[in-house]
């Protein structure tokens, strides 16, 4: 069932067309994703839907009775309430509802009531029919539900009580959306969700997303998360929007795919184009001919000519590249202690970086991974312990909080002041592969947007040509597309790196290892975020069977035990382990088989789409031989598609035992 539909919109900024023609349609239980540039106007047709503001031409319509909860990006909780007072509002008929039995429980305990029978029955009937209906709305667990919320953005019991006004601007919009999750809206708007989030409450919102009841359209810069929640795209950009299914993995491989095959036909038609009026300019002007040439002008005056693909897409392209190259042994850190006045975060902290090496940090908010890099740089100094730098090692430093630019320079000279030798052709040029041209060089820093900054600062970085640098949060403020350039470009840098992120797309797409920060210090993990999360989970299941064990043989020690009961039960214990252990390694296997096969299905559709419209050519159609070939090749994809998908529903069928 469609819940809502958003028809032809436009909206307009003075002369200039924002989005045109933009359509979506959103149906119950449906998971999308609304993506695009920076500026596209994404943020724009959010308002809209949510029915802030109203679109210049177009329309939308959504079910009679639609309830709808609105998140804007860094919209914070604006309340005089505790922190309890104000989820427990959600449940305010709740309330009235309990307020009501506890009337109808004294009245029934009133001996008035109780002496006349006709009464007492009455009131009885009235409290189990209001009982009924606080049982059936959760009125005896809304309470744990609401624990449970506040608990996954990491808000506990001993917090309850502080007032909202209390709370830092990061956990107000924490709280907003906590507040949204517990009112359960038919269909719910969330505006980059995903900032200010660690990558432990990431979790928790992706798996509570995942059972939500209602709708969901959500605007977010991280994939990882959008990979794991929504099951459609749309794509804002050229001032219009191409749905696509799946989710943003599917999503890139079949806009690439629509992308190239959109090249192919407006090449194709270039091609036409040019040899009509090659023709028409050579034969307008015989006599013998001109008729000919007037009939393919005529031909070229009605054809429907398509625009180039993506011709207004601006994209950065950078690079960076290591002047000199360092010696082996990048950076050594050993049994150090970070922290601030004394106070320890993270100890011990041992870090062995090498040549070409790309060292992800990870860990929760507030354990000191941007004070680990710091003390590494020397900016704020190990409580215990030190950095040793190697040969030739030559660091550069991207900082999140922006800190290395001065905001009364202009764009231009900021660079330029730093490279005063270099002619201002080529600062112009290089801060037009990030981006900045034009009238953009002019801009003051204090004018510049947050991506803007982060753009400049890492122009700077890829002047220097160091050959190790040291990472705080780079993609924090970029659109995706910046960020999968930024990922190219440190796949392919010559140096090593060293960074702290919590976009686990990017760590997935840079890494080569993972280090842990944590209070009892750093831990090491030889591969990319999914390989950390893989044996993180083992780690977990191994604690759990230990304890299994020790409880076996706490049981086995016990004097009501026979001693020929313990070895048995120890026994036991480890089967127990064993079989656990097992069991988890299947369903991963199973789950990456699952994964596989989606994305094997995907790219056979893509296939047989891709012979399908060759067959449909008008050349290939007429050459019977062609035909027959394309013909067996698509029988050929779409045997193999099925057997992918009687694969898939075996082995999803299988995962599913699992749970």
């Amino acid at each position: 069932m469609i819940l809502l539909q958003v028809q032809q919109v436009m909206r307009r900024f003075g002369a200039d067309v924002l989005f045109d023609n933009v359509q979506m349609d959103i149906q119950d239980h449906a998971r999308v994703a609304l993506v695009g540039r920076n500026g596209a106007g994404k943020s724009t047709l959010l308002k809209m839907i949510a029915g802030e503001t109203v679109p210049d031409e177009g329309q939308i319509s959504m079910r009679k009775g639609l309830t709808i909860g609105y998140l804007a990006q860094d919209q914070g909780l604006d309340s005089h309430n505790t922190i309890w007072e104000e989820m427990s509002s959600v449940f305010a008929e709740l309330h009235k509802l309990e307020a009501q039995m506890h009337q109808l429980e004294a009245r029934l305990s009133d001996p008035a009531v109780i002496a006349n029978e006709a009464d007492y029955q009455q009131t009885l009937k009235t409290y189990d029919q209001v009982q009924t209906d606080f049982q059936q709305r959760n009125g005896y667990g809304y309470q744990a539900e609401i624990r449970g919320v506040l608990h996954g953005f990491q808000f506990e019991a001993d917090v309850y009580d502080k007032s909202v006004t209390e709370l830092s601007g990061g956990q107000k919009t924490q709280l907003a959306l906590a507040k949204l999750l517990l009112e359960k809206r038919d269909l719910l708007i969330l505006d980059e969700p995903t900032n200010h989030l660690d990558v432990e409450t990431l979790t928790w919102l992706e798996g509570y997303l995942q059972s939500y009841t209602g709708a969901l359209l959500i605007v977010s810069h991280d994939r990882y998360f959008l990979d794991r929640v929504v099951s459609e795209v749309y794509d804002l950009s050229h001032h219009d929007m191409v749905h696509y299914t799946g989710n943003y993995d599917q999503f890139v491989q079949k806009k690439a795919a629509r992308i190239q095959a959109e090249w192919k036909h407006y090449e194709k038609q270039q091609a036409e184009i040019s040899k009509l009026e090659d023709f028409v300019n050579r034969n307008i002007v015989r006599a013998s001919t001109t008729k000919r040439a007037q009939s393919r002008r005529k031909q070229l005056a009605k054809m429907d000519r398509l625009e180039r693909p993506d011709s207004d897409d601006k994209t950065a392209h950078f690079g960076f590249h290591a002047a000199k190259q360092s010696g082996n042994i990048v950076l050594t850190v050993k049994d150090a202690a970070v922290g601030y006045a004394g106070q320890i975060l993270s100890e011990p902290d041992n870090l062995n970086v090498k040549k070409h090496e790309a060292v992800a940090i990870v860990g929760p908010n507030g354990i000191g991974k941007s004070t680990l890099l710091k003390s590494i740089l020397g900016q704020i100094p190990f409580i215990k312990g030190q950095a040793t730098f190697g040969t030739n090692v030559v660091t550069g430093y991207y900082d999140q909080e922006q800190k290395n630019l001065h905001d009364k320079k202009t764009v231009l000279s900021e660079l330029w002041d730093e490279h005063p030798t270099t002619p201002e052709k080529d600062i112009r040029t290089i801060l037009g592969s990030f981006l900045f041209t034009g009238e953009d060089v002019d801009k003051p820093i204090n004018a510049l947007s947050g991506g803007e900054r982060a753009r400049l600062l890492l122009t700077k970085l890829a002047m220097q040509n160091d050959n190790f640098l040291i990472l705080d949060e780079p993609t924090n403020h970029l659109d995706i597309d910046s960020r999968e350039v930024l990922e190219v470009a440190l796949n392919d840098f010559d140096g090593t790196l060293l960074f702290v992120s919590h976009d686990r797309y990017f760590i997935n797409q840079v890494a080569t290892s993972v280090v842990e920060v944590s209070p009892s210090g750093t831990e090491l993990f030889l591969g990319d975020y999914d390989y950390y999360l893989d044996k993180k989970q083992e780690q977990a299941e191994m604690a759990a069977a230990a304890e299994s064990v020790a409880a076996a043989s706490a049981a086995a020690a016990n004097p009501v035990t026979s001693e020929a009961a313990a070895p048995d039960n120890r026994s036991k214990g480890q089967q127990s382990y064993q079989a656990s252990k097992q069991q988890q390694r299947d369903k991963r296997k199973l789950e990456r088989s699952v994964a596989n096969l989606e994305t094997k299905m995907t790219d056979l559709e893509t296939q047989a789409a891709a012979i399908q419209e060759q067959m449909a050519q008008p050349e290939i159609f007429a050459d019977s031989a062609k035909l027959q070939d394309l013909q067996q090749q698509l029988e050929a994809v779409n045997a193999e598609q099925a057997q992918a998908e009687n694969d898939w529903t075996e082995q999803a069928e299988a995962l599913e035992a699992f749970d």
